[in-house]
This record gives structure tokens, sequence and C-alpha cells, in this order.
């Protein structure tokens, strides 16, 4: 089965040749490798390019180890290009595999990094260079210094729903359903049966991401990381901090003395799964005081199905799932997302006025627009509905404000301009926003 993913691919040919290079980044088994050796490959032997002049390595296969050295890397691909006048496309798959070595002519000095072999390449002027990479740190943060500014990164996700269900089709409240269920991990789709897609999504935390976290940052308290994975899944969208995730696992395991955990390790090892694109952090913004708060924020993990999967797919509470997802979507959108906080002064029984902070879901901002978000799964009733709304009238601007409901199918605007949206229609839809 092909699964599209025009998004990414039209990113990868509007830079094509600009002189930078390309960093596809991204959850490990999001579809990086396919994006680059399967889609783009395609589109570049479609347009004319011959297949032997598309030089493919993958660093985390055993025919191609000796290239996690940069320097052999760097070696074998001048080796080929620098004889021809021809033009080339390099393709390195999973760079954060490639190891740092001594620097042969001052082996007391700095060490050689793929930042180096990939600095050296790109000054060829007849290569074009991409590599896939599934670490944050190493290939985001560091890559702005590093790179100075000579680097396009392309942030690959998990399936959207709309990708999903162009590739599914059938009933779209059945693919919404299966959707919410299992999430959007491209591999889901080619398992058989339901019992094979569930194996699948908790053998990835097991085998793959676990493993891999444990492996590259030498974690001593595997137990803690497992803890804080199953506490941040169980309670997506809801506020937390390092401080209260140590003080709930200290409760729950009873831990105390030399046992118990600490902040310091709690707040590192959030790091290390925000690192592995397995959780993002939402942070919480003043919309009157236009500042941020330190914590406590919100954590959502970047595929639903991972989430479902790592607790054993109890707990589906729509509520928070949908919240998840919309999220997601958001951010595959390109959106800077945070959690808006608006304050009300209102009446408490004894007369008295009392400050309540309420919040907006979400606060989307994208190219100088900016839209106000309430994930709803229902408003059954007149006071639910009016608690949804209650934040948007305290903002105290006129942009755009939507709530995005699982209890209708037909989009409308109320009476205050509030749109209304199925979510289907909204995932469906990317124009809304």
């Amino acid at each position: 089965m092909e699964i599209k993913r025009d998004q990414y691919l039209q990113q990868l040919i509007h830079y094509a040749w600009d002189g930078q290079v390309k960093v596809i980044t991204g959850i490990r088994r999001c579809g990086k490798s396919y994006l680059l050796r399967t889609l783009y490959k395609k589109h570049l032997l479609a347009n004319g390019v011959s297949e032997d002049h598309i030089i493919s390595i993958e660093l985390d296969l055993a025919r191609d180890i000796r290239y996690r050295n940069p320097l052999e890397l760097s070696s074998y691909v001048r080796g080929i290009v620098e004889t021809s006048e021809d033009r080339f496309y390099l393709f390195v798959d999973e760079i954060q595999m490639s190891d740092e070595v001594p620097n042969p002519y001052n082996p007391n000095g700095k060490s050689i990094t793929f930042y180096d072999a990939l600095n050296d390449l790109k000054g060829l002027s007849n290569l074009d260079v991409y590599v896939t990479g599934s670490n944050s740190r190493m290939l985001s943060s560091d890559i702005l210094t590093e790179f100075r500014g000579r680097s396009d990164e392309v942030r690959v996700h998990p399936l959207s729903f709309s990708e999903y269900y162009e590739a599914v089709g059938g009933d779209k409240v059945d693919a919404f359903d299966n959707y919410a269920f299992f999430g959007g991990m491209p591999l889901v789709l080619s398992r058989p049966d339901d019992e094979a897609r569930m194996a699948y999504l908790k053998s990835l935390f097991s085998e793959v991401y676990l493993k891999d976290i444990v492996e590259r940052k030498k974690i001593t308290r595997e137990d803690v990381l497992s803890d804080i994975l199953d506490l941040l899944c169980s309670s997506v969208g809801s506020l937390t901090n390092p401080t209260n995730v140590a003080n709930s696992i200290n409760s729950m395991q009873k831990r105390k003395g030399e046992n118990k955990v600490s902040q310091n390790t709690v707040k590192s090892y959030m790091g290390h799964l925000e690192d592995a694109f397995l959780f993002s952090e939402c942070k919480r913004y003043d919309v009157k005081g236009r500042a941020y708060f330190e914590y406590p924020n919100k954590y959502y993990c970047e595929d639903i199905g991972l989430r479902n999967a790592r607790i054993g797919f109890r707990q589906q509470e729509m509520t928070h799932i949908m919240e998840n997802i919309v999220y997601n979507e958001l951010i595959i959108r390109r959106c800077s997302v945070d959690v808006g906080v608006v304050y009300s002064n209102e009446k408490e029984d004894n007369g008295k006025q009392k400050r309540v902070t309420r919040e907006i879901d979400f606060i989307a901002s994208k190219g100088g627009r900016k839209v106000y978000i309430q994930s709803a799964y229902a408003l059954g009733t007149d006071e639910k509905a009016a608690a949804e709304m209650k934040p948007f009238s305290l903002t105290g601007d006129s942009f755009p404000k939507i709530i995005v409901r699982q209890d209708i199918r037909k989009r409308w605007y109320d009476d205050t301009g509030v749109l209304n949206i199925g979510i289907i229609d909204f995932l469906l839809d990317d124009t809304v926003f």
C-alpha cells in the first residue's frame, strides 16, 4: 500500500538544490525513510534522475556500518562525486547513529562528527544532501549552531487523519474510530487484524523507543523511565510538571529513602522522551499578560495509538484522546501551539468577587494568523456549552474562535461568531486553519 505524504514531499521538492542540507526528523518508524527513499526517490526518477546518481546510505544496517565513521562517509561520497560533473543526490538514513571519531591530525583536539562530514560534503556544487534522524537534540537544537543556518528541517509526523483516511477510505466515522484507537503509525495499516496492530504498537515501545533511549542516554533507572511514561500516557492533556510527576511516582510506588525518585531525575527523563519525539510539551500562555508560565504545562503523545498501546488500550476517554488528536493535527499543520490562560472576576455565593482562572485548550499561530480552539467531545447541556464558551469572551480580542466537537456533523457559526465544527470535518479540512 502506497501512502501519500504530499506535505513533506512538496517541502523536499521545494528545498532541492538550495545549497542547504535537508534534515528530515521525527519519531522512529513514522515514515521518514519511506518519504526519502521511496516517495522522493520515485519523484527524482520520474524527472529524469538516474538511479546510480542517488547515493543511499543506511547507517542502521550492518552493510553500511563503516560509514558511521564520518571520515569514511565523506571519503566514500567524495570519491564518487568529485570525479564527475554530473549532479548527485546523497541520502543518509538514521544519521544519529553516526559516531564521533578522534581527529587523526590532532588526537587531543575536538572530535570529528557527522556535522563535519556534512558541512564538508555540502560544499560540493554537484551534490544535494539529505539526511534523516530520530533525535531532536542532535538534529534540531544543535543544527542551528553546527550548520550555522545552512540546513532545512522537514519534521515528519505519524499519519494525520487526512492521510490515514486517504489510505483506508470507507466510512469516515469508522475510519476515525479506528484512528482514535490505533493512531497513525504507517505500518499499522499493513497489519492484518486488530490483535496484530495492538501487538505492533506495544512492541514499538518495548523493542524500539525504550531500548533506544536506555542505550543512547545510558539510563540507569529503567523502572523510573517506565513509570514516567505510564503516567504521561494516562494523563495526556493534564497539567503537570517534573515535581508533580516525581511526587506521584513516589506516592504510587511507596518509594522512600534512597529509592525515592528525585525531581531532577524525572526532569531529565522527561527531556529524553521529548528528544525521542514521543511527547511534546505545550506551554501555558497568559493571553492578556502576554507571558508564558514556567509550570505547570501539558504533555501530548506524538501518536494516540502509541499512547493507547502503552496503557494496554484501557482508559479510552474520548475527551482526552480527541484533545491529543487536535493538538497533533495543529502541529502537523505547522502551527505554533500554546494553552491559553484567561481570567474572570466572578461572584461567589457569599457575594464576594473571586478571580477565576480559565483555559482555552489551544492558541494556534501560523504565518501571522492566530485562532483560539476548544476541543469539546460533546456540549450536551447549556451549562457545558457556557463553560466552553466563557474563555473566548475573556480574550479581549477579535481573533477567530473555534469549538471542535464530536457530537455534530454539520459546521455552523453561533451568534457570537464562534465556529462549531465536527472533529472529522476539522481534520479533513486544513483550510479551517
